[in-house]
């Protein structure tokens, strides 16, 4: 599970630029509208739209946004029906690749994600073929410069969490926990007033394939297709590269 934080701060990147262009906003608020129409739409009733909600509050979502989407799902938008689907292929070197999207026509999106795999180097796989590579899990990640305890101090703070795995780096502490504890335990987190730069469910790989040279390129590549589509909401890889290399080629 090591190295989140570090394939995170690439997509941190890409999701500022996506912000820009306002594409960020219209995903998140496609995911607050299908948490919403498949529970409460009152979020203190619904487990998923909490979670949606505090994704895009993140991302700085104006609360206009927020309710709008909320307000549509409860029937006064245009009447779009979005369904979950999930991909699975491989990519260049043969790494495993993840897709989430929500869609109002599946057709539309499966030609598009396969085509994006075919030009790529990568093949669209079937269901399972890849998904049982990873592992669904709660990360909170925490800025080491954001808190005032020592490291060895902090790490035993963490523990205490009885965390499934902790990962600690130079710059971060990542935290992975079980999905239903994410939002106990960054409720606690927040009590301690310790910040939060990251708090979210993600699919982690239990195993990282590790790539260089041209190969990060193509992958990356891939990867970038595939977010830029208007129904892709998360895309998860196994591979793993230095830093630095991922910069030259980022």
């Amino acid at each position: 599970m090591a190295g989140h934080s570090k394939w995170k701060n690439i997509q941190h990147r890409k999701g500022r630029q996506d912000a820009i262009k306002g594409k960020i906003f219209a995903k998140l608020g496609r995911e607050i509208y299908v948490a919403a129409r498949r529970g409460d739409k009152d979020p203190a009733n619904n487990n998923q739209l909490r979670l949606a909600i505090a994704k895009a509050k993140s991302q700085n979502m104006p609360n206009e946004n927020i309710e709008r989407a909320i307000k549509k799902a409860a029937g006064e938008g245009d009447g779009s029906n979005y369904e979950s689907i999930t991909y699975e292929g491989y990519g260049p070197d043969g790494i495993a690749v993840l897709v989430e999207a929500l869609t109002d026509n599946r057709n539309r999106t499966a030609a598009d994600v396969r085509f994006a795999f075919t030009k790529r180097g990568g093949n669209l796989g079937e269901s399972g073929c890849v998904s049982w590579m990873f592992k669904r899990l709660g990360v909170i990640e925490i800025e080491k410069e954001e808190v005032s305890m020592e490291e060895e101090e902090m790490e035993l703070f963490l523990l205490d969490l009885d965390p499934e795995d902790m990962e600690i780096s130079e710059d971060t502490y990542e935290v992975y926990i079980e999905p239903e504890r994410l939002e106990e335990v960054q409720a606690y987190l927040e009590q301690q007033e310790i910040p939060l730069s990251t708090a979210e469910v993600s699919m982690i790989p239990e195993n990282k394939v590790k790539v260089h040279g041209d190969t990060i390129k193509k992958v990356l590549d891939l990867i970038d297709a595939l977010e830029d589509h208007d129904d892709i909401q998360a895309v998860y890889t196994n591979f793993d590269a230095d830093e630095n290399e991922i910069e030259k080629y980022s």
